[in-house]
């Protein structure tokens, strides 16, 4: 007996409770929100703005012109970060009709100015005057030209050089270009090809090969 008039009170009181619910929190409605972040200071886009819908996994980036558009809800948060700026908060409001939603965000430099800092590279200055002490400085500027230019020291330059950026650029687009000329079948494999392994032979019989 006493479990059924808990359970008439739960039923009559659950609409009642379902009612109020609905007027304090109104229903969500979707919308594109979209605009452009800029700078306080210059009016200047700000690109690659990090917009994040709080409590959730959804958000985007604004691009090279600092425009930005995603899908969110009346009453969402929206949390703007940038490097060098402050976080910006905007709240969409929850009145709105309409299923578009445009907003110019204004960003504040954030400029933390740290102060001077001199490193010496050695720990103390007793330290250093040992080192200088014993420092061995070449006699004139015809020796330390000499050591600089040895061809043992600009050979081991040559060898450990890096690509520039001319040749790094066109063995990616020779890679590119070999990529979509074979696209939707198997590459050809030299280690079959009789004339590849003919100029092998040839370039090894010259000494093409050998180290200098």
């Amino acid at each position: 007996m006493r479990n059924f008039f808990w359970l008439l009170l739960l039923l009559v009181s659950f609409p009642t409770w379902a009612q109020e619910q609905e007027q304090v929190d109104p229903p969500k409605k979707i919308l594109q929100f979209s605009g452009v972040v800029v700078s306080g200071d210059s009016l200047s886009p700000v690109p690659y703005t990090s917009i994040l819908i709080r409590n959730t996994n959804r958000g985007t980036i604004s691009d090279y012109y600092g425009f930005y558009s995603l899908v969110a809800e009346t009453g969402d948060t929206i949390d703007f970060t940038g490097v060098g700026f402050r976080k910006t908060t905007y709240i969409i409001p929850d009145s709105l009709d309409l299923k578009r939603y445009s907003l110019i965000q204004i960003m504040t430099k954030d400029t933390i100015f740290l102060p001077e800092s001199v490193i010496y590279p050695w720990p103390t200055k007793e330290q250093f005057a040992e080192a200088f002490m014993n420092l061995e400085v070449p006699e004139d500027d015809y020796d330390r030209a000499k050591k600089n230019l040895e061809r043992v020291d600009l050979q081991e330059r040559m060898d450990n050089l890096p690509n520039s950026g001319s040749i790094t650029y066109k063995q990616q687009m020779r890679q590119y270009s070999s990529r979509l000329y074979y696209a939707g079948q198997a590459p050809p494999n030299n280690l079959l090809n009789p004339v590849a392994w003919a100029r092998f032979i040839e370039a090894w019989k010259r000494g093409d090969f050998k180290r200098q």
